[in-house]
């Protein structure tokens, strides 16, 4: 990101692509009227609740609640940051994005996270010149060496050096505040210093190759932690990255898999004997933030993991997150090795062709789940059964309604011999995911709030706002305020669909009242919006001038009006 993204091009943007389609690349959409509906990605629902229009671009759950334009689904959908959104959409519809200069704004948040991330790349080239030509350098080049990594291999991943010493950076980096926030340096005893000492530094880098934190190898295994990540920084969200991603995709942008292994040293490893499709977890639970990030550009993902109980462990808790994300077109396998190995160790002790082919038998994600049940538990008795019922419950509860869901549900009643699948189906529907739809239904709506959400959502209607304009010093009513800031937003920016309208209030003290407004159920059939909006308006604009009146007449009684507050009377009583 070189600058600010022009609102021209994101509004342009907007009515370049097309919600459904991109909705439907995520979500399988079926026509139903003029919208288009699914069971909503958001939370678990036996019946569609999730709707997308086209004519309006933008998608609401009468379910949860969800609900915005083609960015906030990606955003929600995906994970993304705004940018990345944007940058997805770009992508889709073949532009580039144009950004702006910054020199000349003002400095504000993005500006600082501009500042960290050239920060963090200055640093990270700073770590690969030490590994080259500092005095300690021997003793890390030794370690990779006895390691056996090629200096191909650590030129790809820009792997580097931090020296021994508690200020090696501050000299470098004048910044001191910058190096905090960039978790490069700690504060203790009233001192700065440095985070990472003596060990081999790994750079993380996001998607679009910028390094947003580092993962630093101690030399000798019996100094501890063994590995040290970055703290949670402005650029760094440990749940939400992979180390290696960027390199994978550098060197194929669309992986039939991506292998997931629990260490740096075994991404670098397993790319040196042209294994090229590994990335690994920060040192954390797997999540399922990092899952769709894997999705978003291959369809089957291999969870790797050591053979000890440790890994054992790790492969079973990541089954929280592979349960919700998991759904037709995506497919996740477990590959447990030898108890004794690690990538790094198996592939060195038994060659390339074996651990590929390890991987190709990896098991699927579902014989997986149920095996763990069934090794532990007696299947033969009913209390067997039951426990194995009770303890897979929650997991297919958190599956998107799918075919894989059905078939998993059908599974477990051939274990158990009972049917789960009404119990599954009576959680899914609780009665508080209609409460949104019931609220629409059963409120009626005041007349400001009718009439302002039948401009929101169909801004084109601002035309009838230009022909006759309001004379907003004749009106009086409860929140005209917001109701006039509202309008002549509109009346100003003329978005050419309701989409483009909510994007320009992101971010804004009125986004949610915005937004509510979108979704609000107004109950007019298509061809009457324009004739009940005007309509609506006309009785409007009179309730509010009687309503002034009738408050300056009052005034007139008890004090001496002003010649603004007369001219308005006087206008008013003709």
């Amino acid at each position: 990101m070189s600058g600010r993204i022009p609102r021209q091009f994101i509004d342009d943007l907007l009515v370049r692509v097309d919600i459904v389609d991109i909705i439907d690349s995520h979500v399988p959409l079926k026509k139903t009227g003029s919208n288009y509906t699914a069971r909503c990605p958001f939370h678990n629902e036996k019946s569609p609740s999730f709707n997308v229009n086209r004519n309006k671009q933008f998608y609401h759950c009468f379910g949860c609640g969800a609900g915005g334009n083609v960015i906030s689904f990606l955003i929600e959908f995906n994970h993304l940051s705004f940018v990345e959104a944007i940058e997805e959409l770009a992508t889709f519809a073949g532009v580039e994005i144009p950004y702006e200069n910054q020199t000349n704004c003002e400095p504000d948040a993005k500006n600082k996270l501009l500042d960290l991330q050239q920060l963090m790349a200055q640093v990270a080239t700073f770590y690969v010149e030490q590994l080259r030509n500092h005095p300690q350098k021997n003793v890390a080049i030794d370690y990779l060496k006895g390691r056996g990594l090629p200096g191909v291999i650590a030129r790809d991943f820009m792997i580097g050096y931090a020296p021994d010493g508690w200020q090696i950076l501050s000299p470098h980096f004048k910044n001191t505040e910058l190096l905090c926030e960039a978790g490069m340096l700690a504060f203790k005893n009233d001192m700065y210093y440095d985070r990472f000492r003596q060990r081999i530094m790994f750079p993380i880098r996001n998607k679009r190759g910028h390094v947003i934190g580092f993962g630093g190898r101690v030399l000798d295994d019996s100094q501890q932690p063994k590995y040290l990540n970055s703290p949670e920084t402005p650029l760094f969200h440990k749940s939400n990255e992979v180390y290696g991603l960027y390199e994978l995709l550098k060197k194929n942008p669309k992986p039939s898999r991506i292998l997931i292994v629990e260490g740096y040293m075994d991404v670098v490893t397993l790319a040196q004997f042209e294994i090229e499709y590994s990335v690994a977890a920060l040192g954390t639970n797997l999540t399922a933030t990092q899952l769709q990030l894997l999705f978003r550009s291959t369809p089957e993902v291999i969870l790797c993991f050591d053979g000890d109980k440790a890994g054992k462990d790790a492969a079973w808790k990541a089954m929280d997150a592979v349960f919700s994300i998991l759904n037709d077109n995506r497919q996740v396998r477990v590959l447990l090795l030898p108890p004794e190995h690690d990538p790094d160790s198996l592939l060195r002790s038994e060659g390339v062709e074996a651990f590929t082919q390890r991987i190709e038998n990896a098991e699927m994600v579902s014989s997986y789940f149920f095996n763990h049940f069934t090794v532990t538990l007696d299947l033969n008795s009913i209390e067997g059964r039951a426990k194995l019922a009770h303890q897979a419950k929650p997991f297919l509860l958190k599956l998107a309604g799918s075919f894989f869901k059905e078939m998993m549900v059908a599974k477990l009643k051939e274990l158990t011999d009972f049917d789960v699948a009404p119990a599954i189906e009576k959680e899914n529907a609780a009665p508080q995911q209609n409460r949104y739809q019931k609220e629409n239904q059963n409120v009626r709506h005041s007349l400001e709030r009718l009439t302002l959400a039948l401009l929101v959502q169909n801004p084109q209607l601002v035309e009838k706002l230009d022909a006759n304009p309001i004379d907003w010093q004749a009106l009086d009513f409860a929140g005209i305020e917001v109701f006039k800031a509202i309008v002549q937003k509109i009346c100003i920016e003329k978005p050419a669909t309701i989409a483009q309208l909510l994007e320009h209030y992101r971010g804004q003290p009125e986004e949610n009242m915005v937004n509510a407004l979108a979704y609000l159920s107004v109950l007019v059939p298509e061809e009457g919006i324009e004739a009940e909006f005007t309509g609506a308006l006309t009785r409007l604009l009179t309730k509010a001038k009687e309503t002034r009146l009738e408050k300056l007449q009052i005034q007139a009684t008890t004090r001496d009006l002003t010649d603004q507050e007369k001219e308005i009377l006087r206008d008013l009583s003709r």
